[in-house]
């Protein structure tokens, strides 16, 4: 009876490799793996068809779906390798870690947040890079030893960080026992070192105890049940713990008194970029694209990743030719062979591409990093993977309307008219109302209106557990969709929240939950007397009227909530305009201005009487400035005023000469939206324009921001006019200057004689005397004599 223990890496090919062969020259009756043992029964589906790397599995409360923990898998991890070699020669196969129904369990109980890979993996070769520029002796005195166990190993053997030298190491060879026995030597070096270490957490030692005891409890189990050749496959960091076993009572003294939550666990897809250590993935790997290459060809994987690396880059329209391929492949081997390894690694790779092909530039090495290091893929799973009936029902619908889950960005376009496209959008709208937001709406120029929809489809591994949290509300789409609406509807508490929530509803096509979310909002709406909150409410609503029979729906409730809105809003609008500050009158003019929008949306006579009648009493001087020039504005477009009228407003407005300010408020209120009417309207140009001049250099200066703001709101052929408008008068004013200039040069030559009488030789001495005297003239008696001369 033997126990072999094979230390690796999570997710690492080289690794992997030599798990393999070691699993086939030993040939074991058992194999132990470091996982959830809640997952046991899930492992026979990873033979099954439709499992395709990378996926992961999804431990989870269901009393609190929030609280979940993922396992995740590639191709190239070890652990994937050995469960396939298990299903494959019949080989007993179980997990061995500390189960997630006590981890969860004490997350659950302090109300904390979810448990994520982050917190529960403690794998210790997870790197910490050392500053670019410090030395060896510096790297090890800033980066502890518990951030980075093997960091002082990496940098004794000449490397600047631990990922290059265990890829160097480890990842790049081809033995098997010996390399795992060479580990575990690192391992037990680096654990004796972290011991001696006195900063490290009690919490996290006390949680790797604990895991540390159960794996030796299963090996123990394993032991008792006659196997004779048991294969562990764990963490390198736990290889020294799990080679010296101390006695059972100790580890079930560690183990005694932790409680335990009900969990349930399920296959999930999984992406590249969340085996990432960029992501966050305490576990996480430098480059999955990159190692997926190591893996399936491991002797040139240089080669398939730097064509992979040419291809993106013409992609791109960046210059990348074969030569260059052959170029940058020659200096990777150079670099490997001066290093004194054995083929060239990623960091060679992109050393040689850097030189190669960009020189200084580095936009094309961002764009190789963000991509081909990653080189994102969705994972899928089998159909008979045990689930809940929500996440069920969701799969089922994307297989019929066609939608597949992808990791990369699908455009789709809907065409509301047709049942198909109807149904998509409805489909996808209701994903958003449980908070799975897999896709998004946009605009785009061309087709648009209420008949059609523009998406942009992004499918992340997280929507796999949102749906799982989603379950509480139903077993289906609809269902749940329906019981959330009813459930935010009793609990919103303010007016355009709900309104905008009546709209998700129309849109997500939840006809039974239209009655209850109308009856909130009549009840909500009849206490509400604040106009800002009124006016805010009628867009998204104006929206479902217009726009609402396009899903089918019956709006005869929806119009009577409306009604009422508008009838509360126009009653409020000219007190809530009265005694208000300068920032609550913005707020005010954007809500006014949102809720014009949405009353000219429906073009009713009805509402537009109402809303008229309650601008003329907004666009009283009494009121707030901003408020009382916007809604004169308002009443000129929806032709209520004449010119005249307006005229005579502006004209009061800009007639205070105690608070200039006012009269700046008053013109950005009015001014705002189009300079149409200034352009076509020379009255009103040139009531502006004398308030303008009229104002002194400081009052001028001082309120010159705010007059820059209200026209740099207008479209720039209109900013051109107003300043043709502007230079037009003034050459007029020029030429009226240069006509009284040629009017005094007439009358000058009437005293011109007499002018040269005075000045002549013979009173040279009188002139010069006369100068003389006016020589310390004032300023302003000189200019007097100038005008008498």
């Amino acid at each position: 009876m033997a126990v072999h223990l094979f230390g690796i890496r999570h997710h690492g090919p080289g690794c992997a490799r030599s798990l393999v062969k070691a699993l086939h020259e030993l040939q074991p009756d058992c194999i132990l793996i470091e996982g959830p043992p809640e997952a046991d029964t899930l492992l026979p589906l990873v033979s099954a068809e439709g499992m395709q790397t990378p996926v992961a599995i999804l431990v989870y409360a269901p009393a609190m779906p929030q609280h979940a923990v993922y396992y995740p898998f590639a191709e190239f991890s070890p652990e994937w390798q050995a469960i396939l070699y298990g299903q494959q020669h019949n080989v007993e196969t179980r997990f061995m870690d500390l189960p997630q129904a006590y981890r969860l369990a004490e997350e659950m109980s302090l109300a904390a947040e979810p448990v994520s890979d982050t917190e529960t993996e403690t794998e210790a070769l997870d790197s910490t890079l050392p500053q670019p520029n410090a030395s060896i002796d510096e790297a090890l005195k800033t980066i502890p030893l518990r951030a980075d166990p093997l960091l002082w190993l990496a940098q004794a053997a000449g490397f600047s960080d631990t990922e290059t030298w265990w890829d160097h190491l480890v990842e790049q060879r081809q033995d098997s026992l010996d390399l795992f026995a060479a580990i575990e030597e690192i391992m037990g070096v680096a654990r004796n070192e972290l011991s001696a270490e006195s900063e490290s957490s009690e919490k996290l030692s006390l949680r790797e105890a604990q895991r540390e005891a159960y794996m030796r409890q299963t090996i123990r189990q394993a032991m008792k049940q006659g196997h004779q050749r048991i294969a562990v496959v764990c963490g390198a960091w736990h290889v020294p713990a799990l080679r010296n076993m101390p006695s059972a009572k100790s580890d079930t003294d560690i183990l005694k008194n932790l409680n335990k939550a009900k969990v349930a666990a399920t296959w999930t897809p999984w992406t590249y970029g969340r085996l990432c250590a960029a992501s966050g993935y305490g576990a996480g790997v430098q480059a999955p694209g990159w190692y997926h290459h190591c893996w399936n060809t491991p002797q040139k994987a240089a080669m398939y990743w730097l064509t992979d690396a040419m291809r993106l880059l013409r992609k791109n329209d960046l210059d990348a030719s074969s030569a260059h391929l052959i170029e940058v492949l020659r200096l990777a081997d150079s670099l490997a062979s001066l290093r004194d390894r054995s083929r060239p690694g990623l960091d060679e790779l992109l050393e040689s591409l850097q030189s190669v092909l960009f020189g200084n530039s580095h936009a094309p090495m961002q764009l190789i990093q963000n991509q081909l290091l990653i080189n994102d893929r969705l994972g899928s799973i089998p159909t008979e993977t045990p689930t809940l009936p929500l996440v069920a029902d969701v799969r089922a619908l994307q297989k019929r309307l066609r939608l597949a889950p992808k990791i990369e960005q699908v455009d789709l376009e809907l065409d509301l008219r047709q049942a198909a496209h109807l149904e998509k959008s409805c489909f996808l709208h209701r994903l958003n109302l449980l908070g799975i937001h897999w896709g998004k709406t946009f605009r785009v120029s061309g087709k648009s209106g209420s008949f059609h929809e523009h998406w942009r489809l992004t499918w992340q591994a997280e929507f796999e557990l949102g749906l799982i949290e989603a379950n509480v509300w139903g077993a289906t789409l609809e269902s749940a969709c329906d019981a959330k609406l009813r459930h935010q509807a009793q609990h919103c508490k303010q007016l355009p929240q709900l309104s905008k929530l009546v709209e998700d509803m129309l849109l997500a096509d939840i006809k039974s939950a239209v009655p209850t979310l109308m009856q909130a909002m009549q009840k909500l709406s009849a206490s509400t007397n604040d106009a800002g909150i009124l006016l805010e409410a009628l867009p998204a609503l104006a929206n479902i009227l217009r726009y609402g029979n396009t899903r089918g729906t019956d709006l005869n409730m929806v119009s009577e909530v409306f009604a009422g809105l508008v009838q509360r809003a126009c009653i409020a609008l000219p007190i809530a305009a009265h005694g208000i500050n300068s920032d609550a009158a913005q707020t005010l003019l954007r809500q006014i201005n949102l809720a014009d929008q949405a009353l000219q949306l429906l073009q009713q006579e009805e509402y537009k009487n109402a809303w008229l009648a309650a601008l003329q009493l907004a666009s009283s001087p009494h009121n707030h400035a901003l408020i009382a020039g916007r809604a004169v504005r308002l009443l000129i477009d929806h032709e209520a005023w004449n010119l005249e009228q307006c005229a005579r407003a502006l004209s009061l407005a800009c007639s205070n000469p105690i608070n200039p300010l006012a009269s700046a408020e008053w013109l950005e209120g009015f001014l705002q939206g189009s300079g149409l009417l200034l352009i076509m309207n020379d009255q009103l140009w040139q009531i502006l324009q004398d308030w303008v001049a009229s104002l002194p250099e400081e009052i001028f200066t001082e309120l010159l921001p705010l007059l820059r703001r209200s026209f740099c709101h207008f479209e720039a052929a209109e900013r051109r006019q107003l300043g043709q408008k502007v230079a037009t008068g003034t050459v007029q004013l020029t030429n009226k200057q240069d006509h009284q200039i040629a009017i005094h040069e007439q009358l000058a030559a009437v005293v011109l004689p007499m002018l040269s009488k005075i000045l002549s030789p013979a009173n040279e001495l009188q002139t010069a005397q006369h100068a003389e005297k006016n020589a310390n003239l004032t300023p302003a008696q000189d200019k007097s004599l100038a005008d008498t001369l």
